[in-house]
């Protein structure tokens, strides 16, 4: 393919329309450290082979712990994928980027998508679920906007215990639509700090379209969401739960039995890969009179002219395809191959499975808990209740995380690039591929 690139004229006039005034300027949201000055050290030209060649050299250097070894989570969860979904999943008529239009023709991959919407929407306690989103941070700001569409108001509330760069992406969508993003606190315990949301729930009344909470929370804690819907006395007022972690619904009451009016987050755990960080698996659900502003695509059940069963796509605009300057949503597609992996793993989990996984996520969890709390210079830093994962307080955390990392140990995550004021705090996370003598090693590594 021929490249083509731009002229200095053609450089110039597109930042004029967009109204920036030189390149690096295009990039000032790019932190300094991230910059680089003069050119980049790369090789002299290549034949083919020899890059594959020095690719390949490349890629050797990675050392990459065993699924067992990694206590990471904050997002994005480890869990086992059953060879089923990959072998179904890798078939030609599922494994590609068409776009089902036509249901004449794509009745097999509209039954997935309308199988998975049944499911998500059993999962989280609310009727109507769409095709899928991009991924939970997308997700959460689709559901703000739709809170905002929906009420005409324009301030939402957000809980700083939201997954931060759940909190980052809403921050940037909602400044285009010139929405207040006001965040509220949380307390000594790992909750939101309901004092704190009454207080700007009641200094922001006038304009306000939501509530935006996390649960488990990204400290891992269970909120009280019945609590928080009763503590919003303006109907109009939607609450918004926003979770990375789906496989506590397993477990816990769903959010939508609590009185959450929208549930939202990511549901990579599913079926579905790490994969260094994506791609991953957006999801929405919402209660019946918010259907109409539902972003993104919905698949319905109806029938033939034989009056045989059929799915077609149902009450999307044409708008979010096609007049992208009309649409009210951001979303027009849907993260089709990933969601279908999704319906194949939770078929073949089952209630019954998936209810087993989530019990041993959260007993790896509390046998990793009383481990820690039998360490002398290791404390805990919530007590409210958990899942599958907790934040822990050590004297020195760089140490800490390097030491593990030495021994092939993802040991967790450190808080402090997201909270300034939890130094020296780190998230560890549990889930059914952490076995009992992974979690002792670990203790052995620092003991």
């Amino acid at each position: 393919m021929t490249y083509i690139p731009h002229s200095e004229k053609n450089i110039s006039e597109m930042l004029e329309v967009i109204g920036v005034k030189s390149i690096s300027k295009l990039f000032s949201q790019v932190p300094e450290e991230f910059h680089k000055d003069g050119k980049l050290k790369l090789p002299a030209k290549l034949a083919p082979f020899e890059l594959e060649r020095l690719i390949d050299s490349i890629s050797k250097e990675n050392k990459l712990p065993s699924r067992g070894k990694n206590f990471l989570g904050a997002g994005l969860y480890n869990h086992w994928v059953p060879s089923v979904v990959d072998e179904i999943t890798s078939r030609q008529e599922y494994y590609t980027a068409y776009t089902p239009y036509q249901p004449e023709i794509s009745q097999g991959t509209l039954t997935t998508i309308f199988e998975y919407q049944t499911m998500m929407a059993r999962l989280t306690g609310l009727p109507i679920s769409n095709a899928s989103l991009y991924d939970g941070a997308t997700g959460v700001a689709e559901a703000a906007m739709l809170s905002v569409r929906s009420s005409r108001k324009n301030s939402v509330l957000v809980s700083k215990t939201v997954h931060p760069e759940y909190r980052k992406v809403l921050k940037t969508y909602m400044q285009h639509l010139n929405v207040k993003v006001i965040e509220f606190a949380y307390n000594n315990i790992g909750e939101i700090d309901t004092i704190d949301l009454e207080k700007k729930i009641d200094e922001h009344k006038d304009d306000l379209a939501s509530v935006i909470v996390g649960s488990p929370n990204f400290f891992g804690i269970i909120e009280d969401i019945a609590n928080i819907k009763s503590m919003i006395k303006n109907p109009q007022v939607l609450l918004i739960a926003s979770l990375s972690e789906p496989m506590s619904l397993a477990l816990v009451n769903p959010p939508g039995k609590c009185g959450a009016d929208i549930v939202v987050g990511e549901a990579l755990s599913f079926g579905n890969y790490i994969n260094f960080g994506g791609p991953t698996l957006g999801f929405i659900t919402v209660k019946e009179n918010l259907l109409r502003n539902l972003p993104g695509r919905v698949c319905g059940e109806t029938v033939d002219k034989d009056g045989r069963r059929a799915f077609v796509f149902t009450l999307s605009t044409r708008e979010q395809h096609i007049r992208r300057e009309k649409a009210t949503s951001n979303i027009c597609s849907n993260q089709n191959l990933l969601a279908m992996r999704a319906t194949i793993y939770l078929s073949y989990m089952g209630e019954k499975g998936l209810k087993n996984t989530a019990i041993i996520c959260n007993e790896r969890a509390s046998y990793a808990k009383k481990k820690f709390e039998a360490q002398k210079n290791i404390s805990l830093k919530f007590s409210a209740p958990f899942f599958n994962e907790f934040v822990i307080e050590v004297p020195d955390s760089k140490a800490f995380l390097e030491a593990l990392q030495k021994k092939g140990i993802q040991g967790g995550l450190d808080l402090h690039r997201f909270y300034p004021e939890l130094k020296n705090n780190i998230l560890v996370s549990y889930t059914e591929l952490n076995s009992i003598e992974d979690i002792d090693l670990y203790f052995n590594s620092i003991s």
